[in-house]
């Protein structure tokens, strides 16, 4: 089976890779030769996983999913959300994100925190939606080389390690985007079997 990831984000990609049943046959945007960027235009992470599956659906007639992801703060009226990827601004990178977030939290006591991720599968015309998340807390400071975007000041509930301190293989065993990818497989699965 074919499906297209509508994703130009490496790094998701490469997670994804690692989780996706080898019956699966990932096909990424740069595979498709589709090059423009899909704007994320919706409110919440919900709706831009749906906007990206949709789009790229309605633009191929090939059976895809689209995700979205989110860091989401008790402290900060759980933002910064749907803004997670630009949170410091548009054009700004992971560390000026990390830092914007870190600066909020300073005064803060609590430091609950979750990440989520909602995958848009669009098949035959049917969406289905699939959801990962994550219970954990923001470290005070950055951690760890390894992973992307937020990783580096999360610490899941019941580790000592940020994501960015943890191996790929430990973070996508118990990552929101492997607990979402397996619920993605699982119904690809299941409807294979049929």
């Amino acid at each position: 089976m074919q499906l297209i990831f509508a994703t130009q984000n490496q790094h998701k990609l490469f997670e994804v890779t690692k989780l996706i049943d080898l019956s699966i046959q990932l096909l990424s945007l740069n595979d498709i030769n589709y090059t423009p960027e899909i704007e994320e235009t919706a409110s919440t992470i919900e709706e831009n996983a749906s906007l990206k599956a949709w789009h790229i659906y309605n633009h191929t007639c090939n059976n895809c999913f689209g995700d979205d992801s989110g860091l989401e703060i008790e402290a900060l009226n759980m933002e910064p959300g749907v803004y997670s990827a630009r949170y410091a601004g548009v054009h700004k990178s992971d560390s000026d994100n990390i830092k914007k977030v870190l600066h909020e939290m300073k005064s803060k006591t609590n430091r609950a925190a979750q990440f989520k991720t909602i995958i848009s599968l669009v098949m035959e015309g049917k969406e289905h939606i699939f959801e990962g998340i994550i219970q954990g807390s923001i470290a005070e400071k950055p951690k760890g080389v390894n992973g992307f975007g937020y990783d580096p000041i999360f610490i899941p509930k019941g580790q000592r390690l940020t994501f960015a301190e943890m191996s790929i293989e430990k973070k996508n065993r118990i990552s929101h985007r492997s607990i979402a990818v397996g619920k993605l497989v699982n119904f690809l699965n299941h409807r294979n079997s049929l």
